[in-house]
Parts: C-alpha cells; sequence; structure tokens
C-alpha cells in the first residue's frame, strides 16, 4: 500500500446511475443530538436525499445498514443542501434544501429505538417557498447582523439574487451587467455577497446596498422601469482574477483574520475583506473542488484542493504539505467530525462514490533482508569495465539503427502505379493478382464522403472513383489507379495507411484502417490520384504510410512503428498530347553527348506510332496550364523545351531527363550527360516571385480591413441593442442601414479574401515550380553533385506550405543570405558577419532578388556549395583562372549574371529588419558538417 494514498475510513456508493454536483453535499449535527459529531448529508440530482452517521469498519467489510440514517426521494432534482438556524422561534438547526423552482426547510428528528433496528429518523418539513425563477445557487448567513438566526440568499439562472428572512420573501434584486451565473458566498464580517462574475471579475456587493437599491419583484426584462426611480445597485469593490472561478469560500478560525478564497481554474487566491490580494498560488493541475479549514499554526490557513489527477493536496497557505492520492475525482469536498476521529475528509464524486478517509500512514511489516558484505574486487570490475567498452566500440562502428535482425522489416509496403489512365467511369478494368489467402471477392465502393475519407478496411478495399471534385477546367479530368500492398512477416495490430499526395493533387481516399494483420499475411487497397486544383502540380510524387503496433512480451500493447513508400505518378495525369507550337515566350536548351533519341522510343505515350522514326517535334497540353512543346535538334545533340509560361516547362524537363537517362541505363551507357550552357531565366522567374509577394501584401490588407469592419460592425450593433433596450423609443437615424452596408462590405471583404487566398495557392505553386526548374539548370550549368543539389533544395524550398505568418520570401532569402557569408563567402570580413534568429515579412522583394542574383555569380565564378568549415576558409583558392575579386561596392552597384537580363540598382546599405518568431538557425561547428535547419 502507497504511503501517499488516503486511508479508506468508511465508504458507500449512492444509487445506480445518480448525478451528484459540487452543492449536493453537506456536512453538520443536523438532527441537534448535541454530541458535537457531524452527519452526511447527501442531495441527488434524481431527488434523492440521504443521511448518513458514518462508523468505521474494518478493511474489506461492508457498510452496515444502521449507517444510513434517512433516505426519502423528493419530487425535484436537488441542486444544494445547507444546514442552518432558518426557523424562526429556534435555534436549532435545520436543513434547507433547493430545488429548481422551490426552496423547503425540514427539521430533522429521530426516535430512540427499543428493539435491536435501531433509532428511527424522519424529515418534517417546516416551510418552503415557491421561486419564480429558475434557482442556481444559495448561500445562508446573519446578514444585516440579526443575531440568533440566518436567512438565506438565492441566486437566480437570470442574475437575479432573492433574499428570504426564513419564513418570508424579503426582496429581489438583479445583479448589474449579468450574463451567467457564478459562485456565491456570503461575508459575516463585511456583511456582504461574494460572486464571480462573467467578466471574470470578483465582485462584492453589500447587504445594505442591496436592501437600499431599486425592488426588482417586477420581471428583469422592464430594465426595473428606470434607474432613476431609486437607488442604483452599486458594486463594493472588484477584482479581476482573469479567469473563471469553480467555487467561492469565506473563512475565519481561531479569531484569524477574515479570509476569501477564490479557486480559479489555473489559479488559487486568497483576499482580503476589501478585496486585496494576501496571497495566491498557480496550480501545474486542473482543481475540481477545495475547502480551507484551521490550521495548527498561527496567522495560517490549511486549504484541501482536489484535483482532477484523483490527488487530493494540502496547502498551508501557498506551501504544499501533503499529497495524497484518492479512488475518484471529487466534485465536493468538506471536513467533519465523527466519534472520537475530528479532521475527517468528506469527499464526493459526480457519479455518486462517498469517502470517509484520513490522512495517515500505516507501519510496514517489511523488514529488509541482511546483506552479505563483501569486499571489492577492482581487478574483476576493471575486466568487465573493458569488455564493455569494447562491445560499446563494435557497437558504434556500424551506421545502421537497427541490428541486423531488424534489417528486415517487420511490415512492408509497395505502390505500383497503373501504366494507364482510368476509364471514363473512373472504374478500371485491370485485373490485379492478390496475394494467398486474400479473398478473390472484391467489394467496390462508389460513394466518397467529400469530408470524411477514412474507411475501415476488412480484407479487400477498392477505391476507384472518378475525379468528381475537382475544379479543373478542362472537362473530364483523368485519374490514375494506384496499388498499395501492405505485407507482414509478424504479428501487426492497429494498422492504419495515409496516402499523401502533394496538392493540387488529390487521391479518392487518403487513410485506410485495418483488422490486426497476421503473419505471413497481407492486405490489398487500390485508389486514384487526379488533379483536384485549377493548376499544374510541381511535384508528381506520393508517400505511403503505414502506422502500426508489434507486440513484445514486456509490452503487450506494442511497439509502435511506421513504415513507407514513395511511388511517382505519369505526367499524362497532368497533361494531354497536343500539337507543336512553334511560337513560346520562353525558351531552354539541354545539351547531351549523345545522338538525339527519337521521341517514339522515350515518349511512347505521347507520339502518334504513324509518324514514325521522323518525330521530332512534340506537344503537351496541360490540363491547368498552357501548351509546352519538346523540340529534338536534327543536327545537334540538343533539346528544347518552350512554353508560353516559365513553370510549365517544368515537368516536361524533368520527364525528358529521367527518360533519357532510363534509356541510356537499360542499353548499359555510363557516360550520358546533360549539361545547359544557356541564360538562367531569373527575369522571368522574379516575376513570379514579385506576383506571389503582391498577393501576400494584399491578404494582409484584406486582414486589416476585414478586422476594420468588424469592429465598426460591432460598434453599430452596440448603438443598436442601447436604443432596441430603451423603454421610450428613440429614431434608430439610420443606424440599421449602417448596419447592413458594413454587414454587406464584410461578406465581400471575406469573400475577395477567400478568393485572394485561392491565388495565393496557385501563385506559389507556380513559383514552386519554377523553383524547381531553377534548381535544376544551375545543376546542371554547374555540374553539381548530390550534396549540393540537396543544398539547392533545401535553401530554395525550405516550406512545403505557404502562410503569413513564415513565408517563401523571407525564407529564402535568410537562407541565402546565410550561404552568402559562409561557404559562398569572399573573405574573413563576411564569414564574421551574423543573422537575425527571427523572420518577418519584407517591405518589398529587391534584397530577396538581389542575393539571388548575387548567389548565381558567385557559382559562375567558381564557388563551391558546401556546409563544411573547410570549403569556407578555402574560398578564394576555388576561383578559377587567378580570377580577381570583385570590390562589393561595384557589384553592389551592378550585378549581372553572364547570359542573364537580370540588373539591379543599388539600394544603399541593406537595414535591419524587424523580426517575427521563426527564422533560420545555421551554426557551424568546426571540424564538422551540419546541416541547413530552417525553423
Amino acid at each position: 500500500m502507497s504511503l501517499f494514498k488516503a486511508r479508506d475510513w468508511w465508504s458507500t456508493i449512492l444509487g445506480e446511475k445518480e448525478e451528484f454536483d459540487q452543492g449536493c453535499l453537506c456536512v453538520a449535527d443536523v438532527d441537534n443530538s448535541g454530541s458535537g459529531q457531524d452527519k452526511v448529508i447527501v442531495g441527488s440530482y434524481k431527488g434523492y436525499l440521504r443521511i448518513f452517521n458514518p462508523h468505521p469498519v474494518k478493511p474489506g467489510d461492508e457498510v452496515q445498514p444502521e449507517d444510513l440514517l434517512l433516505e426519502v426521494q423528493l419530487r425535484e432534482p436537488i441542486l444544494q443542501v445547507e444546514v442552518g438556524k432558518f426557523v424562526s422561534g429556534t435555534e436549532g438547526l435545520h436543513l434547507a434544501v433547493l430545488h429548481c423552482r422551490k426552496l423547503c426547510v425540514y427539521a430533522v428528528s429521530g426516535t430512540q429505538g427499543n428493539v435491536e433496528h435501531g433509532n428511527q429518523y424522519q424529515i418534517k418539513l417546516m416551510y418552503e417557498h415557491n421561486l419564480q425563477r429558475t434557482a442556481c445557487n444559495m448561500t445562508y448567513g446573519p446578514f444585516g447582523g440579526v443575531k440568533g438566526r440566518d436567512l438565506i440568499c438565492i441566486q437566480s439562472m437570470d442574475g437575479m439574487l432573492m433574499l428570504f428572512e426564513q419564513e418570508s420573501y424579503a426582496f429581489g434584486r438583479f445583479l448589474p451587467g449579468f450574463l451567467l451565473p457564478g459562485p456565491l458566498a456570503y461575508s459575516s464580517r463585511t456583511d456582504s455577497f461574494i460572486t464571480v462574475s462573467s467578466c471574470q471579475q470578483v465582485e462584492s456587493y453589500k447587504y445594505q446596498v442591496l436592501a437600499c437599491a431599486t425592488d426588482a419583484d417586477e420581471r428583469h426584462d422592464t430594465e426595473q422601469r428606470k434607474l432613476s426611480s431609486g437607488k442604483r445597485l452599486v458594486v463594493d469593490w472588484v477584482l479581476n482574477i482573469g479567469e473563471q472561478a469553480l467555487d467561492i469560500c469565506v473563512a475565519s478560525f481561531n479569531q484569524g483574520v477574515s479570509s476569501v478564497f477564490v479557486l480559479g481554474e489555473r489559479n488559487f487566491f486568497c483576499l482580503k475583506d476589501n478585496g486585496q490580494i494576501r496571497f495566491m498560488k498557480k496550480l501545474d493541475y486542473s482543481p475540481s473542488c477545495f475547502i480551507p479549514y484551521c490550521s495548527v499554526r498561527e496567522g495560517t490557513i490549511n486549504t484541501l484542493i482536489a484535483n482532477h489527477n484523483k490527488i487530493l493536496n494540502v496547502y498551508q497557505d501557498v506551501t504544499l504539505k501533503w499529497a495524497t492520492q484518492i479512488p475518484c475525482i471529487p466534485v465536493s469536498v468538506k471536513v467533519a467530525n465523527f466519534q472520537d476521529l475530528k479532521g475527517v475528509i468528506v469527499t464526493l464524486s459526480d457519479d455518486g462514490h462517498l469517502q470517509c478517509s484520513y490522512l495517515g500512514t500505516d507501519p510496514s511489516l517489511f523488514q529488509a533482508p541482511k546483506v552479505d558484505s563483501r569486499e571489492i574486487n577492482y581487478e574483476e570490475m576493471n575486466a568487465e569495465m573493458k569488455e564493455l567498452q569494447k562491445i560499446i566500440r563494435e557497437a558504434t562502428k556500424t551506421q545502421d539503427i537497427l541490428p541486423e535482425s531488424e534489417k528486415q522489416r517487420d511490415v512492408t509496403v509497395t505502390a505500383e502505379v497503373s501504366p494507364d489512365l482510368d476509364e471514363e467511369s473512373g472504374i478500371s478494368n485491370r485485373d490485379f493478382t492478390f496475394s494467398e489467402g486474400t479473398q478473390r471477392s472484391v467489394l467496390c465502393i462508389l460513394i466518397c464522403h467529400r469530408n470524411d475519407k477514412s474507411f475501415h478496411v476488412n480484407s479487400v478495399f477498392i477505391n476507384l472513383m472518378q475525379a468528381i471534385d475537382s475544379e479543373v477546367k478542362a472537362g473530364a479530368v483523368p485519374s490514375v489507379t494506384v496499388k498499395i500492398t501492405i505485407r507482414s512477416r509478424v504479428t501487426a495490430q492497429k494498422p492504419s495507411l495515409a496516402v499523401c499526395v502533394q496538392a493540387p493533387l488529390a487521391v479518392t481516399c487518403d487513410q485506410f484502417v485495418f483488422n490486426d494483420l497476421e503473419p505471413d499475411s497481407s492486405e490489398t487497397v487500390v485508389l486514384s490520384v487526379f488533379l483536384k486544383e485549377n493548376c499544374s502540380p510541381p511535384e508528381l510524387e506520393g508517400t505511403c504510410i503505414v502506422s502500426y503496433n508489434i507486440p513484445t512480451e514486456l509490452n503487450p500493447e506494442g511497439i509502435p512503428r511506421v513504415s513507407q513508400c514513395n511511388f511517382s505518378l505519369p505526367l499524362k495525369l497532368v497533361c494531354i498530347p497536343a500539337q507543336p507550337s512553334k511560337a513560346a515566350s520562353h525558351k531552354i536548351t539541354i545539351d547531351t553527348n549523345k545522338p538525339p533519341i527519337s521521341f517514339i522510343t522515350i515518349f511512347p505515350d505521347f507520339v502518334d506510332p504513324s509518324e514514325g522514326d521522323q518525330a521530332n517535334a512534340l506537344g503537351f497540353q496541360f490540363l491547368a496550364g498552357s501548351k509546352t512543346t519538346l523540340l529534338a535538334s536534327k543536327t545537334s545533340q540538343r533539346y528544347r523545351i518552350q512554353s508560353d509560361q516559365l513553370e510549365d516547362l517544368w515537368l516536361v524537363t524533368k520527364e525528358l531527363i529521367h527518360r533519357l537517362k532510363e534509356h541510356f541505363r537499360k542499353q548499359n551507357c555510363k557516360d550520358f550527360a546533360c549539361t545547359f550552357s544557356g541564360s538562367i531565366p531569373l527575369q522571368e522567374y522574379f516575376e513570379l516571385i514579385d506576383r506571389h509577394f503582391e498577393l501576400r501584401l494584399n491578404a494582409e490588407k484584406y486582414q486589416e480591413m476585414l478586422s476594420e469592419r468588424a469592429v465598426q460592425f460591432r460598434a453599430i450593433e452596440r448603438r443598436l441593442l442601447t436604443r432596441f433596450k430603451d423603454k421610450t423609443p428613440a429614431p434608430l437615424q439610420h443606424l440599421d442601414t449602417l448596419l447592413e452596408g458594413t454587414f454587406r462590405e464584410v461578406i465581400a471583404l471575406a469573400d475577395a479574401a477567400e478568393e485572394n487566398q485561392a491565388n495565393i495557392f496557385q501563385a506559389f505553386a507556380k513559383l514552386k515550380s519554377a523553383t524547381h526548374l531553377l534548381i535544376m539548370l544551375i545543376s546542371l550549368w554547374q555540374k553539381l553533385n548530390t550534396d549540393q543539389i540537396a543544398i539547392l533544395e533545401a535553401t530554395f524550398l525550405p516550406l512545403a506550405e505557404d502562410t503569413q505568418e513564415l513565408g517563401w520570401e523571407e525564407t529564402v532569402d535568410a537562407a541565402v543570405s546565410y550561404l552568402l557569408r559562409t561557404c559562398l563567402s569572399k573573405s574573413s570580413k563576411e564569414q564574421a558577419l551574423t543573422l537575425s534568429s527571427q523572420l518577418s515579412m519584407p517591405k518589398d522583394t529587391s534584397r530577396l532578388k538581389k542575393n539571388i542574383t548575387l548567389f548565381c555569380d558567385r557559382l559562375a565564378k567558381g564557388g563551391r556549395l558546401s556546409l563544411s568549415t573547410d570549403s569556407a576558409t578555402q574560398q578564394a583558392a576555388v576561383m578559377p583562372g587567378g580570377c580577381a575579386t570583385i570590390p562589393e561596392s561595384d557589384l553592389e552597384e551592378r550585378t549581372i549574371i553572364p547570359g542573364s537580363t537580370a540588373v539591379f540598382p543599388s539600394h544603399g546599405q541593406t537595414t535591419k529588419q524587424k523580426s517575427k518568431p521563426g527564422g533560420v538557425v545555421c551554426r557551424l561547428i568546426k571540424g564538422t558538417s551540419v546541416q541547413l535547419c530552417i525553423i
């Protein structure tokens, strides 16, 4: 048994499927026995009222029936129970029960029994009040300084305080600015009521102010007739705590200072009578209930705070003195005295678990056996240490993360892309060969939920659908089928498959959930990929990710594992064959070291076989773009790609180089190479950057205008509500017309912002395609290796998605600036410059375009892309032909890339920009290589 666990003194379960809340528990000597022993009174939302007299039981024994003194079912739900001097003419304790529309006061009495059944208890209704408003909670006390009796104050759901002088109704007052009811408490020291409003403020109202304020016996919608017809209800003091309160309690023990305790959602406050904070405690858990009680130390107060982690914490002011575990989450906690045991903790959960416990310890009967002492043999320890170090050195030699036994994956996933497009119906008639053990019957489900694309798969699930949700305005949008097979060597629990393709591509179903896979079993799913948005994709690739759990002896729930694979989509998914075009705005030429290959050989799916080997021109019509033409030279070893849009050159150029490499690889030709010697199209590339940046600026403008119109709309609404609430009608002065016009402006701005966001998405897709093309041309121009191309991609393609908080322009600018000051720097002075660790959206793109131009210029003069420290320090020796370094001032004044038309004038010294969170964290460690990380 744990030391930090509450000792169970007495406990029981109340009823079946009953609900309880904070006010349903009360502890007092309700039957006026005079013995000083408390009884536990519990009321439920089902209307059951129970009174218990707990007695200690032995561990394992059940609760005795005589512990339940009384159980009666009332007709209405019980919201709160309290015990006080509620009947005139006597100072005995009576029980007040609050229902939704009724307040009842009972007398509890017991008759001594003459047989073994014990005493008999009963309740007698003394009086009741029918409420005109739905009640929320209540409090009681000697309001106004009366002696020998307690008055009751009930708070309604609409913010009215109803005060009862025992058998008679006194008056009712509405709280100003009321929205939602909060906890309510009474302070006898200041004769005031304390509550927490919906504005997250602790408010105190004097009883005398309530009594003298305007009468609120009439309905609230009449606005209490007129504020000028009586005294206005004014708050005594206000304290903003910044969160909603769970409970309020006013406590004063041992003639100490009276304090107001407020339990918030994340903080615990102790206030003075005037509203000043005595102390506060920030809680690192979510509290559920609390109660303050007296402390053994003078000037301090102990507090019990229960939380949703089933932990009961004991605080002395702000110091945690004890923490104990309880079996349930309490909604109410009290401290009671039973028989000779004082300070018993009574807790009640929302499902009726009533427990009386104490904070103590039980003696441990276990004694640790004596350990035989022996001398330490240092020679054996050194030999064992050397053996372990040898094992560690051997294990660190290999670079494999998994051991040899786990090199073969437990679960493998493979993706097979169909060589042909789907038919117009969207259903492929190809015959797929399924693995053994898989059922031959295939269930084809042709209804696709547009929002929920997750399906549960039992055996084989095929989802081949036509692209009905596509926004492409090119008639029937083609789709291609992807067959994904999952094979398991071991038992795989909870396997799930996620299929990801880059927008604007989409899949008919992207998530699948399977039953547990048995050893040597497999599952197969089939889906379709199509072009959804009205723009060309920058990449024709996808990823399949399978997550599953592998159970072990120590962990039956399973260890999470992930397996994935990539697949490539065909070019004909986004374009169709077309007639070649002779004229185009953008042209690039790729040089090879081999004679041109006939297009019927490398593009059999786009060339008409009737043309034969004479086809040297090929046209591609993109579904969401322009026409691209591919030309092969008859006299030289060159290929020309031309189009009216720069971004449409990327996919055709990539496909051409890929198919040429595959063709010569099949012929065992290892010296095939492609080069690029033309001009880098920086000027056209910068136009795409400017277009994308302009749309980002428009998005900021729309956001600011929407914020202004929203503020204006709310201001007009407040003015209108004030006019409508006024008892004497006043002219609207065209406020309704202004409200309607503002509403239409808000809707128009929202539509424009949404359209601008769609344009940003298309512009970013075009920019990514052009960036891919730029990276390929630079790599062919400078003959970069794989590592250098990876640096280029990390520099110019750092973001998968473009947002206003972290955009492409500032991220690429920081990455390019880092390369210019490290591996592409001309002197140690540039290497010493530091970059800001935060990014912000620039005012324009001039700095970015200048840095990209300078980047290409330094590559042209022999710069090497490397993130190691050696390349940065030896950069001067890399410049070919003994070329002298260009002065910085000349380079800033006029920077020209050979063969390019990009020229930028000087803009003076670069100013330091204001920063937002996010940026480039790039740090070089001496003697090692580090990766460029964009955060």
